[in-house]
């Protein structure tokens, strides 16, 4: 599909980028057959064959409407059509561009910019966030039914109260081998089990978790919420947060950081990873050396933590056996939601199942897998119907075999879920720490 650019954006590294992208698109179709909201509607444009028309269009100049807007922000970024697609279109980046050339041509209404400001705003500042979201579990039960599913309780069934073992601290120790792990925004706040089961999975595994306090948003949602230059600037400093404990030669500042003496300075090893338990976040992370590659000065800072940046699953599974011998014997009835995030967005597909399998658990299929669960960042929020709708197509295929929990990789798709479903919803880590014998 041949692309001619206005003008105006000629010169423009990230429309020249996506002309490129464009360009290999031989809209052949295969990706509508994946995408949750072409199956939902059946409008080609709510496909991402139609989408990349619509696009292509902008880029090329053609007027931009409020239609051309709601086809674009329908799109739940899931990239399902990338994992379809013969022909290598990267959906997701040009979809980056279409929808920032969009905003640019019809300004949203007040009302519109208002909720995104206020989600950028509050979401991706944890504490904040952890104290809106408290008061808004005490005023639950005034709260509109809409408003109410939005908030939620905080209970095992949305996989956030602590597991059987959270009291647990993992002990202090030297290890040999240490990681970077992303604190995010909402996560600490809505089920802080999962990050307290990371470090104790990790730990008996002789793995240490270091999380800079200075760390916090990936950036993905103000790169999705009509804010490139913020999520920029959240990647620039978790980069700098990071990097004592990237580069040794820095381990003085990095102990400081982190609230370790002096002593423990001189000893401190490079880690071997960054690591993020939210898939979603985790996509992000490993875009950070594209984001920033016209950078001068982190361009190659960026570069070397994308490179370094794992999905949990990557850093537990090549362990699997010697965890095996720490967990209590038992088997388990479970669904595993695999979100767009992990088998789409970073092509992980199938570890998980497998670690679980090797792990003892009894893991029950679940049609359409490859589909989105309706969840996809802030979606759920600004999208509540269609949302609504995939959410419980999702659990129909999830619940069908009758399992004892549903597990995830992803805080979003965990509280989406968990808020309807019947069964508990709760991350894999954290059913692999409840139980640990130790």
């Amino acid at each position: 599909m041949h692309l001619n650019l206005s003008p105006e954006l000629q010169g423009n590294a990230a429309a020249e980028e996506a002309a490129r992208i464009v360009g290999k698109c031989v809209h052949c179709g295969f990706c509508n057959a994946s995408c949750p909201t072409y199956r939902l509607l059946g409008d080609e444009l709510d496909g991402p064959r139609g989408r990349i028309y619509l696009m292509k269009g902008l880029l090329e100049g053609a007027p931009a409407t409020a239609k051309t807007q709601l086809h674009l922000d329908r799109c739940l970024t899931c990239r399902a059509c990338e994992t379809a697609c013969p022909s290598g279109v990267d959906y997701g980046r040009l979809l980056d561009t279409g929808r920032a050339v969009s905003s640019a041509r019809v300004p949203r209404s007040w009302g519109g910019r208002l909720v995104r400001t206020l989600f950028r705003e509050t979401l991706t500042r944890p504490r904040l966030f952890g104290a809106l979201l408290r008061i808004g579990r005490a005023l639950r039960p005034a709260l509109p039914p809409r408003l109410r599913e939005k908030v939620p309780l905080g209970t095992a069934r949305s996989g956030s109260s602590p597991t059987p073992q959270a009291g647990r601290v993992a002990p202090a120790f030297s290890a040999q081998r240490r990681v970077l792990l992303l604190s995010g925004c909402v996560q600490p706040a809505l089920s802080p089990g999962i990050h307290h089961a990371t470090v104790r999975v990790l730990a008996a595994l002789g793995i240490q978790a270091v999380t800079p306090p200075s760390a916090g948003c990936c950036g993905a949602l103000r790169q999705h919420l009509d804010d490139p230059s913020g999520a920029l600037a959240e990647a620039r400093r978790n980069i700098d947060a990071w990097w004592p404990w990237i580069e040794p030669s820095a381990g003085g500042s990095a102990a400081k950081a982190n609230g370790e003496s002096s002593a423990m300075a001189a000893v401190v090893t490079p880690v071997e990873a960054i690591i993020s338990n939210a898939s979603g976040c985790g996509v992000q992370l490993r875009d950070y050396g594209h984001l920033l590659r016209q950078d001068p000065v982190y361009a190659a800072r960026a570069a070397r933590v994308a490179a370094l940046a794992r999905d949990i699953a990557q850093v537990v599974a090549p362990e699997a056996e010697a965890l095996v011998k720490q967990l209590r014997p038992g088997t388990a009835r479970l669904a595993f939601q695999s979100p767009c995030t992990l088998q789409h967005g970073q092509g992980i597909r199938g570890l998980v199942e497998g670690l679980l399998t090797r792990l003892g658990v009894e893991l029950l299929p679940c049609a359409d897998s490859h589909l989105c669960c309706g969840s996809a960042g802030t979606y759920s929020l600004l999208q509540p119907e269609l949302s609504g709708e995939l959410r419980s197509r999702k659990l129909a295929a999830l619940q069908r075999g009758g399992p004892e929990a549903i597990v995830s990789a992803n805080i979003g798709c965990i509280t989406h879920l968990g808020y309807a479903s019947a069964v508990p919803v709760q991350h894999w880590i954290e059913w692999v720490d409840a139980r640990l014998t130790s």
